[in-house]
């Protein structure tokens, strides 16, 4: 059986574990006083991909010991929801991570709604999509909204070393030599997702020989050639420079303080 991606296998188990959305996960905020309270309500959280809108809602399950079920709204049938809401009626809550919320056909969003309102299925939509924008106003009215933020390199840091570091479910079995340069370029150039990074430190891993001692060294070439992505270059006067240039603008437009610092610092 093909074993699964490290991303996977690494999602949080507990709200604890959430790698940044300290805005929404972190001490006496929104999404961590519902857990603490055991008093969810359902929601949606948008954002750009590999950002943790899974593992939000794999971390509120894991931390309320509700079960938890995973269906995508563009594919999953009006049946699939039927199974969720026979198991919450039998077993009580059932968290539901609805993937592409925004692709809910009327069938069965006319379907779910009741089971939202009596609570008995804790719905955690997940969107890269505006929900005030592509959600029926029907869902919206009855779930909260949260935005989700793209991760920031030290937290892509973190993930990182603890996959390197658990031998259960990440990396710890291999005798992994990686450098500070090195896990720092896995972690800025893959634009806040984390799931990138995990999974492109797993094919460096698996793919890269040991040497006589059984160490598997990687170096910024072997993750230039899992990542795909070349370390930051500037020529003065070529196009280069000019690429810099507007990803320091877009930057600033989009208030990232950390990749504007980056960029501010390749054109210095």
């Amino acid at each position: 059986m093909m074993q699964q991606p490290l991303a996977y296998r690494m999602r949080p188990r507990t709200i604890e574990e959430v790698l940044g959305q300290k805005d929404l996960v972190g001490k006496n905020k929104i999404i961590r006083r519902m857990v603490d309270a055991k008093r969810l309500t359902s929601m949606i959280l948008y954002g750009p991909p590999g950002t943790g809108k899974t593992s939000i809602a794999s971390a509120i399950a894991g931390s309320t010991k509700y079960a938890f079920r995973t269906l995508n709204a563009a594919t999953s049938s009006k049946k699939d929801l039927e199974a969720v809401v026979a198991e919450a009626q039998m077993s009580g809550t059932v968290i539901l991570l609805l993937d592409e919320i925004h692709r809910l056909n009327r069938i069965n969003q006319d379907y779910l709604l009741p089971h939202l309102e009596n609570g008995r299925v804790i719905l955690v939509g997940a969107t890269t999509e505006n929900p005030y924008i592509s959600i029926n106003p029907a869902i919206r009215s009855r779930v909260q909204i949260f935005q989700v933020h793209p991760l920031k390199t030290e937290d892509i840091r973190l993930g990182l070393t603890r996959a390197l570091e658990d031998s259960k479910r990440g990396l710890g079995k291999y005798d992994v030599d990686i450098d500070d340069a090195t896990l720092t370029q896995f972690s800025s150039t893959t634009n806040g997702d984390i799931r990138t990074a995990l999974n492109a430190l797993e094919l460096a891993v698996l793919s890269t020989d040991p040497d006589e001692d059984g160490v598997i060294h990687i170096t910024q070439e072997v993750a230039e050639e899992v990542l795909q992505r070349k370390r930051l270059t500037h020529d003065k006067d070529g196009d280069a420079h000019y690429d810099v240039i507007s990803a320091l603008q877009k930057s600033i437009r989009g208030c990232d303080v950390n990749y504007a610092m980056l960029y501010l610092a390749v054109l210095l």
